[in-house]
């Protein structure tokens, strides 16, 4: 992965500062991407702190051993692995770790590579994957699906109201000749869909479910938080940023039960310190990228960042 002179990593400071670095702890990068947050991070960690870094993406895996720090542990793995991850870089977690950043979605790389197939700007192959080395393209799986589980990646994931009429184009077009590349797919779904909001390509939201679904990614999330607070020590911080509502949705619920107490039957006769007390405690609000950042780095306007403490359990 080339990393391009104006990458600027979303809520940056934001992320890092939320995680209340301890220099001597321990803290996981669950999405290096361009490493933007992970080398803030390390600039805050002492000698005896360490960082595991971990990333699907083989290229963003190769940039991360390229910095060369004793205190960084790099790992090509899916961030919904985190303890599979820590295993493997053989680190000592003890009473757990002290922080986890998850900063979900596709990174500006991935987007601005013509040959990832992520982008409808640009033709390449239909690819779409996050990681290179293993499982089925965009392409590949749209060669071999029906109509109807189409409609429902495209409708489900990308919020499409033409879903259907996109998934019979598609299996109408590929009766002909599969379809290849990114610029051929998005040519079919702009002579299908014949409104869209101000500003949006046709294109956006097929795209958008297609790679959801392709890497799997709500799923990957919805592991990745329970194992995240799991291994957190008490008082270790969750920091998540999401770039869109079904995403955010995932984060928020899971935040907001893991902070409300157990529900018990009612009249159970019990003293207020043997009710159960809640997993997590939410810190601050929802945090958006501030206005100047949006003017300067237009992808940050969709981003959210939502931050969690995990709290003792009362001793039974």
């Amino acid at each position: 992965m080339t990393l391009p002179s104006q990458h600027q990593t979303v809520l940056l400071r934001e992320a890092v500062d939320a995680l209340e670095i301890n220099p001597a702890g321990i803290y996981v990068d669950g999405t290096f991407g361009c490493g933007g947050h992970s080398r803030a991070i390390l600039e805050r960690l002492g000698p005896n702190g360490r960082l595991l870094a971990i990333d699907r993406d083989p290229e963003a895996v190769a940039l991360a051993r390229e910095m060369n720090d004793q205190r960084l542990f790099v790992v090509h793995q899916c961030f919904g692995e985190l303890a599979e991850a820590l295993q493997r870089a053989r680190i000592e977690i003890g009473e757990g770790v002290d922080g986890v950043l998850l900063d979900i979605g596709v990174s500006s790389p991935q987007l601005d590579d013509g040959r990832r197939g992520f982008s409808f700007r640009q033709d390449a192959p239909l690819d779409m994957r996050m990681d290179t080395s293993q499982g089925e393209t965009v392409a590949q799986w749209l060669q071999r699906v029906d109509v109807q589980e189409i409609t429902e990646v495209i409708r489900g994931y990308g919020e499409e109201r033409f879903a259907f009429q996109i998934a019979k184009k598609i299996v109408a077009a590929r009766r002909e000749r599969p379809l290849a590349t990114t610029g051929e797919l998005a040519a079919l779904v702009r002579a299908t869909v014949r409104t869209r909001e101000p500003g949006q390509d046709a294109a956006t939201r097929t795209f958008q479910a297609l790679r959801i679904h392709i890497n799997q990614e709500l799923e990957q999330l919805s592991l990745a938080l329970p194992r995240a607070m799991a291994l957190l020590r008490q008082g270790g911080r969750l920091v998540v940023i999401s770039f869109h509502s079904l995403e955010d949705r995932i984060v928020k619920r899971f935040m907001r039960d893991q902070a409300a107490a157990d529900r018990l039957p009612r009249g159970l006769p019990l003293r207020a310190a043997e009710l159960p007390a809640p997993a997590l405690r939410l810190v601050g609000k929802l945090t958006r990228a501030s206005v100047a950042e949006v003017a300067a780095n237009p992808r940050a306007r969709s981003a959210v960042m939502r931050v969690a403490e995990k709290l003792a359990r009362r001793a039974a």
